[in-house]
């Protein structure tokens, strides 16, 4: 599909013109579709009849099952331990053979590359085959032509495949675009690369962005990417949990770990020379799973300060609970759980200890709280999860 392109709510918040690429509208969720769909029209007809094998972490192995029982083609796919169970389930949906095997894609790549010498079938590589850099090229194509004086584009890099595609589009068309990649902090495979000046194995960690954990960029999308790239960032996961939420409440938009992070370079302030620019940003997909996305909520309310966690000791006698709920009521905060702890505790048997999970507005609601909490109580603890305000206060 040709997929919107349109301005967005944050505009007015970071001082940027910001477009979203909403390819969380393509049929199966990603951009993944436009490499799959031609890789496989591409196929000889005898290529075609044997059928395709992948290794991937849910996207390209949904998109390639789709297209493929769309096409009738017989798809294998072969997915990691650590793949979404959504993304498993919809592969089989699709009609594919799926396999789950390896800690992480380059085991999984192995295992596919095993079978598909075994089984005689063609192995299509999610981020490093030229027609699926090609495919993605598309994208680019569609961004140009629906925004006019584009200064900037800001594109999730895992294998590389998407921001090589994109990259090779648009500055064909528009040599003064300035073309950005961002990966998480946990896996900065481009980064490590572009340092190296070739492909370099880097240890993919567990993270929120999972369609972005490639530990060795792809080959082929490095060597079309490395020249036209104009600056690769990294960025942390409270800011892709916070980039989540924001696209959720403003942009009433759910998207993946992935296809957030770009956002989250930009609220994280890694890209101040963008300040006053028009830029698009791909919202590349939007699979995530269910549980994950209420996990991905809450850090990122606790990293915004709009969730916080104490414990505080109180009188154990008849008002102590209720003061200290006069004083969240009075200041506007809302107490979301409440536990008692009566048994493990140091202090005298006249005490209580409370563990009270809460809501506040904002950061700066946060700190009028600890402060009121701080002069009334002494035995007070806060869980600090990695608050962004303390480094970064310019964005709300």
């Amino acid at each position: 599909m040709n997929t919107p392109c349109t301005r967005s709510h944050l505009s007015n918040v970071t001082d940027m013109e910001i477009f979203f690429k909403k390819e969380f509208n393509q049929c199966t969720g990603s951009f993944k579709e436009r490499g799959a769909r031609y890789t496989l029209l591409m196929l000889t007809p005898e290529q075609q009849k044997k059928g395709v094998i992948a290794a991937s972490a849910g996207n390209h192995a949904l998109a390639l099952s789709y297209h493929g029982q769309d096409l009738g083609i017989p798809v294998t796919v072969v997915m990691p331990l650590v793949a979404p169970i959504m993304k498993v389930q919809a592969c089989r949906q699709h009609g594919a053979n799926v396999i789950v095997r390896g800690k992480d894609i380059g085991e999984c790549r192995e295992h596919a590359l095993r079978l598909s010498k075994e089984q005689d079938l063609l192995y299509i590589n999610g981020y490093d085959h030229p027609h699926i850099i090609a495919g993605q090229g598309t994208m680019g194509l569609e961004i140009v032509e629906q925004v006019p004086n584009i200064d900037a584009v800001v594109i999730p890099v895992g294998g590389g495949g998407l921001i090589a595609g994109v990259a090779l589009a648009v500055k064909a068309l528009y040599p003064h675009v300035k073309v950005i990649g961002v990966e998480s902090e946990r896996c900065a495979s481009f980064s490590g690369a572009m340092r190296a000046g070739k492909p370099v194995y880097v240890k993919a960690e567990s993270t929120l962005a999972d369609g972005l954990a490639v530990p060795k960029v792809g080959v082929n999308a490095f060597a079309t990417a490395c020249q036209l790239v104009d600056k690769v960032v990294t960025v942390k996961e409270e800011w892709i949990a916070i980039s989540i939420l924001r696209l959720v409440e403003g942009e009433k938009a759910v998207v993946e770990g992935a296809g957030a992070t770009a956002l989250a370079a930009i609220l994280a302030g890694e890209l101040q020379e963008l300040k006053g620019k028009r830029v698009v940003i791909p919202l590349c997909g939007g699979n995530i799973d269910t549980t994950v996305l209420g996990r991905c909520l809450e850090r990122g309310l606790a990293a915004d300060g709009r969730l916080v966690k104490f414990t505080v000791t109180v009188s154990d006698r008849p008002g102590g609970i209720a003061e200290l709920t006069r004083l969240l009521a009075n200041l506007g905060v809302s107490i979301k759980d409440m536990v008692h702890e009566r048994a493990w505790i140091r202090s005298d048997i006249f005490s209580v200890e409370v563990k009270v999970m809460a809501e506040t507005r904002d950061y700066e609601h946060w700190l009028e709280l600890k402060s009121a909490l701080e002069q009334r109580y002494k035995r007070l603890r806060f869980a600090l999860p990695d608050l962004v305000h303390d480094s970064t206060p310019s964005y709300p």
